[in-house]
């Protein structure tokens, strides 16, 4: 298997990021015209997805395979690059290390045996009727807002109302924010509701503040799946998150 590829740092960031709100490492499995993850956190509450097409790279040859990452230990290397800069990977077919090159500097960094890390999860296949989209900065401030009185929030939609909403409840408070269609991209109004941990969604949200567009698709007591697109188009990302249950 190889590896040899040119990208903007900001667009291999967000890449990291998005992956790094939910796990510490994964499998990621490199073809011809893409490079490809999916993984669970420990708890098996959330899943991530991401794909990056050739398209989203300067440079960009590769051959089927799989690469064991340290997603904490990527993030802290990432910490040293600066905007503007472009990085250059490199994966040999006989080594099992990963090189990445930035301005003077230059690290190989030993991939993870892939068979200690968790199999890719099998894609979901719960059938999610409800879908709202908005703006990724609305969603996280939303998710800012209710976490000072709670740890859960309800995500929902009202066909009736023709909106969606996010409430929370705490001891003594309540916060509610409900959107119309005319504050909304798209709203597809099915009646739908579930409840979410805040834990999750805080670090999920950090990174879909981000993207201009945000999907959200739901049920009831189903799901949630949050989708947006990275890299100009040419990069897709998904969360998927349990619900939680509400007590009688």
């Amino acid at each position: 298997m190889m590896l040899q590829a040119t990208i903007d740092t900001e667009i291999f960031r967000e890449s990291i990021d998005a992956i790094a709100a939910l796990v510490t490492e994964c499998r990621l499995h490199t073809a011809e015209d893409h490079i490809m993850t999916r993984a669970v956190d420990t708890a098996n509450v959330a899943m991530v997805s991401l794909e990056l097409k050739r398209d989203a790279f300067d440079s960009f040859s590769a051959s089927a395979g799989e690469l064991g990452l340290d997603i904490g230990k990527m993030k802290n290397i990432l910490g040293m690059m600066g905007r503007g800069d472009t990085l250059a990977l490199n994966v040999r077919d006989d080594e099992r290390k990963l090189e990445l090159s930035f301005k003077g500097y230059r690290y190989s960094i030993a991939l993870l045996d892939v068979n200690t890390i968790r199999r890719d999860p099998n894609p979901p296949t719960t059938e999610l009727p409800g879908k709202a989209v908005l703006q990724g900065s609305a969603l996280y401030d939303a998710i800012k807002a209710a976490s000072v009185i709670s740890d859960k929030i309800a995500l929902g939609i009202d066909p009736d109302a023709m909106t969606f909403y996010m409430e929370a409840e705490g001891d003594t408070d309540h916060i509610r924010l409900a959107l119309g269609e005319d504050e909304l991209v798209t709203l597809h109004p099915v009646a739908a509701r579930s409840l979410f941990s805040l834990d999750y969604l805080k670090d999920m949200g950090r990174v879909m503040a981000r993207a201009p567009e945000v999907e959200v698709h739901l049920g009831i007591d189903h799901p949630v799946r949050f989708a947006f697109e990275i890299a100009d188009g040419n990069g897709r990302v998904e969360y998927l998150l349990a619900p939680r249950i509400e007590a009688d």
